[in-house]
């Protein structure tokens, strides 16, 4: 309970994110949950947001409208709560059904063609280990893919296997788009409408995640009150 309570004072809350509009109001949220960093109700694991609460949630340290106007904030601490399964926090959505009453569960081999589409850019990263995940397909065991930023170097990550390099030179807070395509058995990944892969791979029970993962915490060498930060300004999914 101290941790929370010493990262709630760190994150100082701007005037004007009080009684601000929520994320819904930009984007459609209506088939997706949120992980926060944080385990209010003291469950033991980070808090989860869920449809129809989510459409008009917003929470002015981690889920939030940019001062723009045009993008969502993700933000996630290195000394948050964390999921099962998980040494890193998140500020996070997972892909939904039904109106947000069922979990998202496909597969990459199926004829259906699944695909994540969204403009986002990585505004912020952890100051010692800087490294931050903004976009996943997940499977019924681990992450599919990550879209993941080390450093200056955006690749998609694909755990034991090849890394497949998207920009080696990355600027903080550079609006990307990306789209991610799964189905007839590959995997598709476009970055700046360039096909950037094409992979052969069949797994099932996968959902697409989309906003901050952030890859460090404490035992990294980063403070508590480091954080990671993803802008989401278009997201969409569709199954066709």
């Amino acid at each position: 309970m101290l941790r929370f309570v010493v990262m709630f004072l760190a994150l100082v809350i701007p005037a004007s994110l009080v009684d601000a509009d929520p994320p819904g109001k930009l984007l459609d949220l209506s088939n997706w949950k949120l992980t926060l960093p944080i385990d209010a109700d003291d469950s033991g694991g980070a808090d989860e947001i869920v449809s129809p609460k989510l459409e008009t949630f917003v929470d002015p340290r981690y889920f939030f409208i940019n001062e723009a106007g045009d993008g969502i904030v993700f933000r996630a601490h290195c000394g948050g709560a964390t999921t099962r399964g998980s040494k890193f926090p998140r500020s996070e959505l997972r892909q939904m059904t039904d109106r947000g009453r069922e979990d998202a569960d496909w597969s990459t081999a199926g004829q259906t063609l699944h695909t994540m589409t969204m403009r986002v850019a990585i505004t912020k990263t952890p100051t010692k280990k800087k490294h931050v995940v903004c976009a996943q397909i997940h499977d019924a065991q681990d992450d599919l893919i990550m879209i993941r930023l080390e450093g200056t170097k955006l690749f998609i990550e694909r755990n034991a296997l090849e890394t497949v390099m998207l920009e080696r030179k990355y600027q903080l807070g550079t609006p990307f788009d990306l789209k991610i395509q799964a189905g007839g058995g590959r995997v598709k990944v476009w970055y700046e409408e360039e096909l950037k892969m094409d992979w052969q791979v069949s797994r099932s029970g996968c959902y697409f995640k989309a906003g901050c993962y952030t890859q460090s915490n404490p035992s990294k060498g980063d403070a508590d009150d480091a954080y990671g930060e993803v802008v989401i300004y278009r997201l969409q999914v569709r199954e066709m």
